[in-house]
């Protein structure tokens, strides 16, 4: 018997009407003789009614609780989902994170999943009943409850697909698949039929919000067959794999940008062989994720690096420098916002070299200044103003021959 597992976003699940729906497509699936896991997020904006709610208790609430507080919105989902397999006469059990026996580090907000206990899940799906588990949520070593960060739900999905060895892992949403770029944004954007792992999880990382990338990541490394569907229709949406056939050769696949970039320039009086170990241990120890790093030494100016990191984290990466500058040993710290990063994607980079050339020479004829550059295989980043992030990414799609 084939496991399915399907995962439906908030706005998917908004509603009652929403959620009944959600339950007859599930239907179709199990009367198809499979199986059937279902992964939901919380209802619509609840989440962000509930970080609302926290705010007006405390300008800095813990985030022990807050995990507590967050992980009851898709509580709330998976009961109602469960009612609504039972009234249309079908047997379901709904599963917290820790109910599906989803064990987690111990990082409030952004914890990862080490270890998923499937033993309960397959019992009941060997006895027919659909199961649905809250996206989102698992439990770490101690027994906290915790959160995987802001899309998390596709994790869990993903995750529990590997676990239980599902055939495929259905990633429902409010679009009808990948595409090229935002369509919101970009003109001419359009759905790609199928993309490599690689490409997908390059294009999530760099701000494509279609797919959590740490699901992309739990796919690509147990090989978990993955698609993205609208949940409005029956249309296919976009198969992600392996391999697949290169649609019309195109050696770029995709736009991706990410406004709220900043850049921070830390610079020495004098070299010093420990500086770059002592300022990304401590980054990372206080959990700051840093992104593109330009380092510059030479005998005619003192040495600095650059790094970019999320604008958000701007104000914790200034606590971090000022707390542990003796240690770092650097003289002065510089900060850039109003930044943002776009990138191109395409596995077919690989074997055509000049594509950073043709980047560039696009960017200048935009007149949009590049102020750091990170490469690799298959991507391209820069970091520009924020205020060109559209432009340029519409050029570069027209350019490299994207759109429709």
């Amino acid at each position: 018997m084939k496991t399915v597992v399907m995962k439906f976003g908030g706005t998917s699940v908004a509603t009652p009407e929403k959620i009944i729906g959600v339950a007859k497509r599930a239907i179709r699936e199990k009367e198809k003789g499979h199986r059937v896991v279902i992964v939901v997020s919380a209802m619509g904006k609840t989440t962000d009614t509930l970080l609302a709610l926290a705010g007006e208790i405390s300008a800095e609430p813990s985030k022990r609780e807050m995990d507590m507080l967050l992980a009851t919105g898709e509580q709330v989902t998976i009961s109602l989902l469960a009612m609504a397999f039972k009234s249309l006469g079908h047997e379901a059990l709904s599963f917290t994170g820790w109910q599906a026996g989803i064990e987690t580090e111990s990082v409030p907000r952004n914890a990862r999943i080490e270890t998923i206990h499937t033993e309960r899940l397959e019992r009941v799906l060997d006895n027919g009943f659909i199961c649905v588990v809250a996206g989102f949520q698992g439990v770490d070593r101690i027994g906290n409850i915790t959160t995987l960060g802001r899309g998390g739900s596709d994790t869990t999905a993903v995750a529990l697909a590997a676990a239980l060895g599902a055939d495929k892992c259905e990633i429902y949403t409010d679009v009808d698949g990948v595409y090229t770029s935002d369509p919101r944004s970009v003109t001419g954007a359009r759905k790609l039929e199928q993309i490599s792992y690689d490409e997908m999880l390059e294009l999530a990382n760099l701000g494509a919000g279609v797919l959590h990338p740490r699901a992309v990541e739990f796919a690509k490394n147990n090989k978990v067959p993955l698609s993205v569907r609208a949940s409005y229709s029956d249309e296919p949406g976009t198969i992600i794999q392996e391999v697949f056939t290169v649609e019309k050769n195109l050696i770029v696949r995709g736009v991706a940008f990410e406004p709220g970039i900043a850049r921070v320039t830390v610079s020495y009086k004098k070299p010093f062989n420990g500086s770059l170990a002592n300022i990304f241990t401590k980054l990372a120890e206080h959990h700051i994720d840093v992104d593109i790093i330009v380092q510059s030494i030479t005998d005619e100016f003192p040495p600095s690096v650059s790094f970019s990191i999320k604008e958000e984290s701007l104000e914790e990466t200034k606590r971090v420098l000022n707390e542990f500058q003796e240690d770092i040993r650097f003289s002065a710290a510089n900060y850039e916002v109003g930044l943002s990063k776009v990138s191109i994607v395409g596995s077919g980079m690989v074997s055509n070299p000049g594509v950073a050339a043709q980047m560039f020479d696009i960017l200048r004829v935009q007149g949009i200044p590049v102020k750091m550059v990170s490469t690799s295989e298959i991507k391209i980043s820069v970091v520009v103003p924020e205020t060109d992030m559209q432009a340029a990414a519409n050029a570069l799609h027209d350019a490299f021959g994207l759109s429709e």
